[in-house]
């Protein structure tokens, strides 16, 4: 993947500089992460799994991890299509994007 995990660019202007918001922000998306993709990967319910793509999406979008944001997007829209499931590229690309993000967020000084 071509693009930053994180832009902090993004992220500082919408915390207006606030380093401690950011660190917050960042732990707490961290540990969404997580307990979102168990709900997108481990669910047999097709609309808590569209529920968590969902979330995880608005989530990434709002500090700027903006692959788990189109990776969440696709994932939703396919369950919402007509075949309804999720293709494995897009999950695939989805628990890419959130372990590299998550990995930039570790080696940040939030260290989540």
């Amino acid at each position: 993947m071509t693009e930053k995990a994180i832009d902090f660019a993004y992220l500082s202007r919408q915390t207006a500089g606030d380093h401690e918001l950011e660190r917050e922000l960042l732990v707490l998306f961290a540990q969404q992460c997580v307990v979102h993709l168990r709900a997108i990967h481990g669910s047999t319910d097709r609309q808590v799994r569209m529920d968590a793509a969902h979330s995880l999406k608005g989530a990434a979008r709002a500090v700027g991890a903006w692959q788990v944001a189109e990776a969440a997007d696709r994932i939703e829209e396919g369950l919402a299509g007509p075949e309804q499931k999720a293709s494995e590229s897009a999950l695939d690309a989805l628990a890419l994007a959130a372990a590299e993000a998550r990995a930039v967020i570790a080696r940040s000084d939030c260290a989540a």
